[in-house]
């Protein structure tokens, strides 16, 4: 598409194709839009939205259907800056009613949308497929097809009768129904609607106009056969395999920040994330079932693993499985081993299952690995920007898609046949009798956080007196001068997070009327001034000041006393490191941990942020859709 064009003469443009309705431009398909509208939490994508004539006509349609009483959001792409900006003036008003946002992005990549993490009810591309190049058709159908939700619906039109005129000046191309048809059939889709072609509504004799409605069908995506297969069906000489899909599946359900970029293959779109984070979830998998269940992972005679090395893995049997989490600072000698462990699980992932999940019928490789060598260092900050040293970890979109949407239901297959495997095992003879092999399913249960609110509520009451202008009640705006509640915005009954962003200072009787229910997306925003104070007092501001010396010289006392494990503090540091004096740069990397922790773990945790993102309002607004995503996914209660 040549985006000069449409800038140049946008006023032109615009004026044209807003001189024609909603209703005449897509009657021949409008009978599919109530359906979706009646869904209170419908997600539409407009690809190529002009003017915002469709963008307005959609968003009216969820107002008079529900008021404000929804949570319907329509992310409209336009690529010309121009014409863009005039759609964004044209939905201003709607918009203050009707979630729209705004996005500059095009086939095939769509880059911007697809950080969103958001899947879609109805894709509409109105006069934009005829300006797709016929060598990137097949990658765009396959991300528009990663896009749809189950049963979701794809609205393409097609413009028939270029010119040679169109050809070199607006970059068009011709198209055909029956090509359109084939590359969705490849992809999954199914053709729902095929109009015969129909004139032109601006009265122009050369053009005429078709429109295709494809779906994607309700058993979701075509990652399903390939998982069942790896996790059921292929052979496996160790628990390996089992241990990356597990791994990639808690990271995709959990961590959608994680995502460094998407780029295309001869394969089909992938999804780049850090190496040495499915590193560092691998060795939380293993740490508990190999050190503490002393479990066999492979039928050797040795419980050794490739990855567990004497400079590295055995100089951390002291460590838990909870201290390999995003946020936490390693110092001295655990420091250098971590470095170490980190290094020799990329490695074992690279030679072992990488090399060994392939494509069916094929030698190609599912998932790749492209490492880096890092060196061993004293300190060690567990944060996306450390993890990304290690190099690249690459995985079909299709399969990320899948492990997210549908982790409830995949990971229990993936944990059974982890069972049998290990119960299949000499060194578990003991527990190869299915009577005994509830012992393999305890062992297997993901060690998820503790539910605790310990630290925040020390720094509130610290707070409190310091400030006491930021005691209130970040939902309510009540004074917490007395009693008062440290709340998961996110219910962690429903996702289980004790990051410092979503925990919030709340009235008990406000906290008692919440409990584990969903803000609504309005009172999540108007709540955003309240929440983002909190932020900046307890996180950002001046950590380093005396009073957080003091909380420091706790949490370091704390860890002598071997209580380094428990979560609440905050601080993951060898209780062995703190039988030498500290240097004066050991004291600054303990006092600035807790800031890059704020960031660190939202960045991770949250759709759509960057690694290195420090802005808070970034932060609020990724917020806001991961509560739209976990009210999709989850269905929760809403307060």
């Amino acid at each position: 598409m040549s985006h000069n064009f449409y800038d140049d003469n946008a006023p032109e443009l615009a004026k044209q194709y807003l001189s024609k309705s909603f209703e005449q431009v897509h009657k021949s398909w409008a009978h599919f839009l109530p359906a979706i509208i009646n869904n209170p939490d419908a997600r539409i994508l407009d690809i190529g939205a002009g003017a915002g004539r469709d963008v307005k006509y959609l968003a009216e349609q969820a107002q008079q259907r529900f008021g404000q009483d929804h949570n319907i959001h329509i992310y409209a792409v336009e690529p010309a800056t121009d014409l863009a900006n005039i759609g964004k003036q044209i939905t201003r008003n709607i918009s203050q009613k009707v979630k729209i946002t705004w996005l500059e992005d095009s086939l095939p990549a769509l880059s911007n949308v697809t950080k969103q993490e958001v899947s879609f009810d109805l894709i509409l591309l109105s006069a934009v497929w005829m300006h797709i190049p016929p060598s990137d058709r097949a990658r765009s159908i396959r991300k528009l097809a990663n896009l749809l939700k189950p049963g979701g619906k794809l609205v393409i039109s097609l413009r028939h009768g270029q010119t040679e005129d169109d050809y070199k000046t607006r970059k068009m191309f011709d198209v055909c129904a029956d090509e359109l048809k084939q590359l969705a059939t490849d992809v999954g889709l199914f053709t729902k609607l095929e109009t015969a072609k129909q004139t032109d509504e601006l009265g122009r004799d050369h053009i005429h106009w078709q429109t295709v409605v494809l779906q994607l069908p309700d058993d979701g995506t075509g990652a399903f056969p390939f998982i069942r297969h790896v996790a059921v069906n292929d052979g496996k000489s160790a628990t390996h395999k089992l241990a990356l899909l597990r791994v990639l599946l808690r990271i995709a359900d959990g961590h959608p920040g994680a995502v460094l970029r998407r780029e295309a293959s001869p394969f089909g779109d992938r999804v780049i994330i850090p190496a040495g984070l499915v590193a560092l979830y691998w060795c939380h998998q293993y740490k508990d079932l190999i050190d503490t269940h002393q479990l066999f992972q492979s039928p050797s005679k040795s419980p050794n693993m490739g990855f567990m090395k004497a400079d590295g893995w055995h100089k951390l049997t002291h460590r838990s499985a909870s201290d390999y989490r995003i946020g936490n600072l390693f110092i001295g000698d655990d420091a250098i081993a971590l470095h170490k462990t980190i290094s020799a699980a990329v490695s074992n992932i690279r030679n072992m299952p990488c090399k060994y999940i392939t494509l069916p019928n094929s030698d190609k490789s599912v998932f790749e690995v492209a490492n880096k060598t890092v060196k061993a260092k004293d300190s060690i900050f567990l944060d996306l920007k450390t993890l990304e040293q290690w190099g690249e970890f690459s995985l079909p979109e299709t399969t990320w898609l899948a492990f997210n949407r549908y982790a409830c239901w995949i990971e229990p297959v993936l944990v059974n046949e982890w069972v049998k495997t290990m119960a299949s095992y000499k060194g578990n003879a003991e527990y190869s009798s299915p009577a005994k092999q509830y012992h393999l399913y305890q062992a297997l249960n993901w060690l998820e956080p503790k539910r605790t609110t310990t630290e925040v509520r020390k720094r509130f009451e610290q707070l409190k007196l310091q400030t006491p202008e930021i005691a209130q009640c970040v939902w309510s705006a009540k004074s917490l001068k007395h009693k008062f509640e440290i709340d998961h915005s996110m219910p962690f009954s429903r996702w289980p997070n004790n990051d410092l962003w979503n925990l919030l200072p709340t009235d008990s009787v406000i906290n008692n009327q919440k409990s584990d229910s969903l803000p609504t997306e309005h009172k999540l925003k108007e709540s955003k001034e309240r929440i983002q104070n909190w932020w900046s007092e307890a996180w950002l501001n001046d950590y380093s000041s005396n009073d957080n010396k003091a909380d420091i010289n706790t949490a370091i006392t704390a860890a002598t006393q071997h209580e380094v494990n428990d979560m609440s503090a905050g601080y993951a540091i060898s209780s062995t490191f703190f039988t030498k004096t500290l240097t004066t740069n050991e004291k600054i990397q303990v006092e600035n941990n807790q800031l890059k922790r704020f960031f660190a773990e939202a960045n991770i945790a949250l759709p759509g942020l960057s690694s290195d993102n420090e802005s808070i309002d970034d932060l609020f607004e990724a917020l806001v859709m991961q509560r739209g995503r976990l009210k999709e996914m989850q269905q929760l209660r809403e307060w």
